[in-house]
């Protein structure tokens, strides 16, 4: 099967003349190119305590009364499984008269080696759920006040994953465990 007749699973959302342009690199081998040119380092954020880090500091930089983060973990059956690229959970108990919260981050593993932009997308998406359920305006704007380019982000990572699903390549070339 041609390639650029493939369905766009991650920009099905977008109009047409965008499709049309991800279609043109698709065929043309360079997508990839493409997301290099403009992302050309990965970040350096490999561990799970180095993640939990990182999302601490984003959430007191912009939620600074949001709830507690109890766990933020890199996970490597979250895209198979979950078929999310991150997951917020909470658990709520009773603990005498007070109801206690924990709050869980769990960003997918293929997240390990990416720009920093797209990692920051993902974690400002999970974060966002700290105060916003749904994925409604009120969630949006919260995302976009976190990082004013959470839009363009979302997109370009839309565009590597259309390059993964499609391909089955990576973009960066890294000797990463996803383990």
């Amino acid at each position: 099967m041609d390639i650029t007749s493939q369905k766009l699973t991650y920009l099905t959302a977008y109009p047409a003349h965008l499709q049309a342009q991800v279609r043109a690199l698709l065929a043309q081998n360079q997508l990839a190119n493409h997301l290099r040119n403009k992302y050309p380092q990965v970040h350096q954020i490999r561990t799970d305590k180095a993640l939990y880090q990182y999302v601490q500091d984003l959430k007191n930089a912009s939620l600074r009364n949001g709830d507690q983060i109890s766990k933020v973990i890199y996970d490597n059956k979250l895209h198979v499984i979950k078929n999310a690229l991150g997951t917020h959970t909470y658990v709520s108990r009773v603990q005498g008269n007070k109801l206690k919260t924990k709050n869980e981050i769990r960003i997918a593993s293929l997240f390990k080696s990416v720009p920093e932009e797209f990692l920051k997308m993902i974690t400002v998406h999970e974060l966002a759920h700290l105060k916003e359920k749904e994925h409604d305006k009120a969630f949006y704007q919260l995302c976009t006040y976190m990082e004013e380019n959470y839009h363009q982000y979302e997109l370009d990572c839309r565009l590597y994953l259309t390059q993964i699903d499609l391909l089955g390549e990576e973009v960066w070339n890294t000797d990463i465990d996803r383990n």
